[in-house]
């Protein structure tokens, strides 16, 4: 099974794609999605929708885990988020894919077994369970990577699913 992670945002969007495989699971690639900062709103939208469609066409997922939005303090950063976040889950639901939604509590749960785990922990674990040989980094592709592993790791609970 590949799983398709996502961590949203609008000027950086994390992405990482992992297989499991049994009880075994591997990385296949992870990165971010950049956007101009000096484009119009509908513009950076753009981009993130041709470039998950390129995503999903390149690795072809059988579900994805997509990281829930938590509490802004900057109100428009959040409706920005937000709308990133709604052509996320419309690139995925274009090509039928399951879509599953986190918390970070859960996400950091899942990789550390602590939920107020910290970036460097969770990098650092995500380097032992995919048996990387570097740690993952920036934030938004390793946040993308633990969403992934946090679905593969307890993807039996269908609850979470958004379709």
């Amino acid at each position: 099974m590949v799983i398709l992670g996502i961590d949203p945002g609008y000027g950086r969007i994390g992405f990482g794609v992992i297989q499991k495989v049994g009880n075994t699971f591997s990385m296949i690639d992870y990165g971010v999605i950049y956007t101009d900062k000096d484009a119009n709103l509908p513009k950076r939208l753009l981009k993130i929708k041709k470039d998950m469609k390129s995503l999903i066409d390149r690795y072809k997922p059988d579900e994805s885990a997509v990281e829930e939005l938590y509490f802004f303090k900057n109100v428009a950063t959040a409706i920005q988020v937000g709308e990133a976040r709604g052509v996320i889950l419309v690139s995925l639901e274009e090509e039928n894919i399951p879509i599953f939604e986190y918390t970070p509590f859960q996400i950091k749960q899942a990789v550390t077994g602590y939920g107020r785990a910290e970036k460097g922990q969770i990098q650092r674990a995500l380097k032992l369970i995919l048996k990387l040989e570097k740690t993952p980094t920036p934030d938004d592709a390793s946040d993308a990577l633990a969403a992934a592993f946090c679905h593969a790791n307890f993807r039996r609970n269908f609850k979470n699913a958004r379709y």
